[in-house]
This record gives structure tokens, C-alpha cells and sequence, in this order.
């Protein structure tokens, strides 16, 4: 019974702890652990399993938040989230698919521990101020302070994207299709003239360790890196072979449309945009090998 209870509550805890970390490896971490705390529990005797089991995960969360905060402070790069697979099928990134953007997790990483944590539980999870304080050990007042402050950090902070799936899977397509041609007019027409750049390689791939700005710089740091010698390069930095089906193609990340560059369907690359008035606003590019591992694999279109 007890082990029919967690299990049922797992994809829950799971978005929990992804939205509060912004990492899914530390996020599995924080569940397994969570259940060995479980597991030594009465379930007979806890009247809301799934309330008790999430303010468990929450406070794991937390305290683990707090622990890598320095470690990504140290990163060499920007650091961005690990992007998660929301692919339609994959059912246990269901809980997950809602929310979880990469725009949204990025302004997130600039909130303290706590205030990240009312602002998951409250805004995705509809918690009441009351249960979320139980949660962090704060009095209701002081909850709610927090949830203000990091609501208004997240308006001030969060990039205002178009939320029209049909027009970011459009612009993604066309996207895709000018950076595999090495049409530089193209992408210069897609992107804003103030577009910018994050790249996360976290020392272990090529990528851009400051963020680059302008619709020329990063059109051409594009058409770099999509040219034969660019693509060698970047493969010879994760120690991946240059001989095998290179491709890109669409996929659904974090809750929307991204490109997956692959190398035998295995995922190196994801790129997502940020779109606001038919045009990209934002791109993200994540080539840390260590954060490809929840992409599972894909069927992309070769260059």
C-alpha cells in the first residue's frame, strides 16, 4: 500500500522538484530520496498522504536548491535548465508539461530558495498560503510577502513571449530550415534586431560562455556553427564522432516547440526560441552533454 501510494503521487513530486531545481537529474534525486523517507512512514497513520508527501519533497527540494546554488554560480557560462522531453506519449512528464518553460525557469534562478518554492507551489500547484507555510516553516503573512516579491520579480523579469503554439512551432520550422540551409538572409529576417543569445555549455561543449547581442552577431554565430567545420568542431568538444547520421528537426521541450540537433538520435543539442510579433526574441542553446539525458531519442531530418 505504501509503495501504491508514492507511485501514484510520483509524477507530482517530480514537477515539483523539477520547477523548484530546474534540473531533472536533481530533481530524480530528491524523489528518490523523498521515498526512502516515505518508506519509513506509517501510511496507515498519515491522514493526506499526497499533501505529506509533497511538503516532504518540497523541503528536500529546497535544501538541495540552496546546496548547488554556489555550484552554478561557479558554472563556466550562463547556466540553463535541463531541458525535459514533453513530447505527447511520454506520460511521465505529463505533471510536467504545463508551465515549465525555459524562459519562465530561467527567471526563476533568480529568486532565493524560498521564495522559488512559494511561487511553484502557489502559481502551478495552487497551493493555499496557509499549506505552503507549513511547507517552509514561515507564518501565513510572511508567505504571502514572498509570494508577492517573487511574482513581481517573475513580471518584471519574465521576457514577454508570444504563447501561440502554431505560430512558435512556425517560426521554429522556418528557423530550422535557414540555419540547416546556411541561409543567413533568412535567419536575419526571422530574428529581432535586439535578439539575443544564451548559450549553456557548461565548459564541456562549445557554446557561447557571454551572452551574445544583435541580430548580425548572433545570425552569424548561427551560420557558424550550422557550417560543416562548425559542426566538427562542436562534436570534437564532447568527444562524439564525426562519421553518423547528423540531423534537426522539431520537437515538443519544456512544454513547447524547440529544435533537437541530433547525432544518431541521440540528442546534443537543444535550441529554443523565445518569439514575440513573429519574430525570435530569445534563443536559448543548451549543449551541455550531461543535460541531453532526459530528451530521450528522436527521428530528425538530416542538414
Amino acid at each position: 500500500m505504501s509503495v501504491e501510494i508514492f507511485e501514484e503521487n510520483r509524477r507530482v513530486l517530480a514537477g515539483v522538484a523539477y520547477r523548484i531545481l530546474g534540473s531533472a537529474t536533481d530533481a530524480e534525486d530528491v524523489v528518490q530520496e523523498a521515498w526512502l523517507r516515505w518508506s519509513d512512514v506509517d501510511a496507515a497513520k498519515v491522514a493526506d498522504p499526497r499533501a505529506y508527501l509533497v511538503r516532504v519533497t518540497s523541503r528536500l527540494a529546497i535544501d538541495r536548491l540552496r546546496r548547488v546554488k554556489a555550484r552554478r554560480e561557479a558554472y563556466v557560462g550562463p547556466w540553463l535548465p535541463e531541458p525535459i522531453s514533453t513530447e505527447p506519449g511520454l506520460s511521465e512528464h505529463v505533471e510536467l508539461a504545463d508551465s515549465v518553460d525555459l524562459a519562465l525557469l530561467v527567471v526563476l534562478e533568480t529568486l532565493s530558495p524560498l521564495e522559488r518554492a512559494v511561487f511553484v507551489l502557489r502559481e502551478a500547484f495552487g497551493m493555499s498560503y496557509l499549506e505552503i507555510g507549513e511547507v517552509i516553516g514561515r507564518a501565513e503573512p510572511t508567505t504571502r510577502q514572498l509570494a508577492r516579491r517573487a511574482r513581481d520579480h517573475v513580471r518584471d523579469g519574465r521576457p514577454r513571449f508570444d504563447v501561440d503554439r502554431a505560430e512558435r512551432r512556425r517560426v521554429t520550422e522556418r528557423f530550422i530550415t535557414a540555419c540547416v540551409d546556411g541561409d543567413l538572409a533568412g535567419l536575419l529576417d526571422l530574428l529581432s534586431k535586439d535578439v539575443t543569445l544564451v548559450g549553456d555549455g557548461g565548459g564541456k561543449a562549445r557554446a557561447p560562455i557571454n551572452v551574445i547581442e544583435g541580430v548580425s552577431r548572433v545570425a552569424r554565430f548561427l551560420a557558424g556553427i550550422a557550417s560543416g567545420e562548425g559542426v566538427r568542431r562542436f562534436l570534437a568538444s564532447v568527444g562524439l564522432p564525426e562519421s553518423g547520421t547528423f540531423g534537426v528537426g522539431p520537437a515538443e521541450v519544456n512544454g513547447g516547440p524547440a529544435a533537437v540537433v541530433t547525432l544518431e538520435g541521440r540528442p546534443i543539442t537543444v535550441i529554443s526560441l523565445g518569439v514575440a510579433d513573429g519574430a525570435v526574441q530569445t534563443i536559448y542553446l543548451i549543449a551541455n552533454p550531461e543535460k541531453m539525458s532526459r530528451l530521450g531519442s528522436f527521428r530528425t531530418e538530416g542538414p
